[in-house]
């Protein structure tokens, strides 16, 4: 007996393309962004908390795409906000970027292209690539996301970035335009995430919705998105879980 296409119950379609939210749902980008920053703090002798530096430079991610979202900006590039947002954190810490090198402030932005996989991302992805299409829906450029993947080894189909599309999630014009660009209905296309209200954004853009946990992309302390909270069409506490929901 030959595979069967998932169908989703959400949009009555069978889902021909699975994508995916990208930082905290396939690659761990706490752990990666404190890495380097621990690297950048010894190589410039500075002390200080690794870990909280990435979550105030990560706090500033969302702020940054709403004066975009919001048409006070014109679109600007994910890699170029990392980069403005980088001098903020630094200044939170206590370190001025401008006596920084322009080559070190660079290189440290670049922890985002290299951001570690979660222990099943890789695995999981590649058995649902046997039978539907996998990419990133992610607020991400395609350069960081072809980055990532390279250094990550995540077996995509298709990278798709908000360069490409001109917008950021949760706007509804992020989900529709991605699935325009493989020539797909919404509803033949899946958004796997470990955030409800990016979930639930695509579901309201017509999406089927797959929720993945992880408890620990914020940290030990971590309070939201520990479960799910909306009727989503399949829920995992992994990709490779996924993919034998998927039937992969």
């Amino acid at each position: 007996m030959g595979f069967q296409q998932y169908r989703s119950p959400s949009t009555g379609q069978p889902v021909r393309a699975v994508l995916f939210d990208t930082f905290g749902t396939v690659v761990d980008w706490r752990t990666g962004v404190a890495r380097e920053v621990a690297a950048f703090a010894t190589a410039h002798a500075r002390t200080f908390d690794a870990e909280a530096f990435a979550d105030d430079w990560r706090a500033l991610y969302q702020p940054a795409m709403n004066a975009i979202r919001s048409g006070r900006r014109s679109f600007t590039k994910l890699d170029t906000l990392h980069r403005e947002n980088l001098d903020q954190a630094l200044r939170h810490h206590g370190i001025d970027p401008d006596r920084v090198s322009m080559e070190a402030l660079k290189e440290l932005n670049k922890s985002w292209h290299r951001l570690p996989p979660w222990p099943d991302s890789v695995d999981g992805l590649a058995r649902i690539r046997r039978h539907y299409v996998v990419g990133p829906l992610s607020n991400g450029n395609t350069s960081l996301l072809v980055d990532m993947a390279r250094n990550a080894g995540l077996p995509w189909d298709v990278v798709i970035g908000s360069d490409m599309t001109r917008t950021y999630k949760p706007l509804p014009e992020a989900y529709l335009r991605t699935a325009a660009f493989l020539d797909l209905d919404p509803g033949e296309v899946m958004l796997a995430a470990a955030h409800n209200s990016d979930l639930r954004a695509a579901r309201e853009s017509g999406l089927a919705t797959a929720f993945v946990v992880r408890p620990t992309e914020h940290g030990p302390g971590q309070v939201a998105d520990l479960v799910p909270e909306g009727g989503w069409d399949l829920v995992a506490s992994s990709i490779t879980e996924l993919a034998d929901r998927l039937g992969a």
